[in-house]
């Protein structure tokens, strides 16, 4: 099968060997997101239901490069680095699938790799039409 690395431009993928968002065949595997923008500012400092709107649409620009869309994502992993702050993530998670409703797991973890991410997102997506992008 062939594969379509997504790059997202950031200099951390080459450093650290990593694809913003991988697909094979019919499926679309994203790369755990924080909110970072392109300048490398941080986007809803200290708010966690900010950070996770902009962690969501960084991803679906993601899976529109790879030919997918929300509405094929079928699993979310939510690392938190505060189980406090699950009801924001949650309340914006559920705005983004509400009608789609993916499998999800939320986790606390101690940290992430800079203090200033209150939380990482990763997603799988399963495209229906396999024919959808020419790669």
């Amino acid at each position: 099968m062939r594969r379509l690395n997504i790059s997202s431009g950031s200099e951390w993928e080459n450093l650290v060997g990593y694809s913003r968002a991988v697909r094979v065949g019919a499926v679309v595997e994203v790369a755990g997101t924080v909110a970072v923008d392109q300048d490398g500012n941080v986007a809803g400092a200290d708010d966690p239901y900010l950070q996770t709107k902009f962690i969501i649409a960084k991803i679906e620009r993601a899976l529109r490069e790879a030919g997918a869309e929300l509405k094929d994502v079928v699993r979310t992993r939510i690392y938190v680095t505060n189980m406090d702050h699950w009801s924001e993530i949650a309340r914006a998670h559920g705005e983004a699938f509400q009608d789609i409703k993916p499998a999800s797991t939320m986790i606390e973890v101690k940290a992430l790799i800079a203090p200033e991410y209150l939380l990482e997102i990763e997603m799988t997506a399963i495209v229906e039409n396999t024919t959808s992008i020419d790669y």
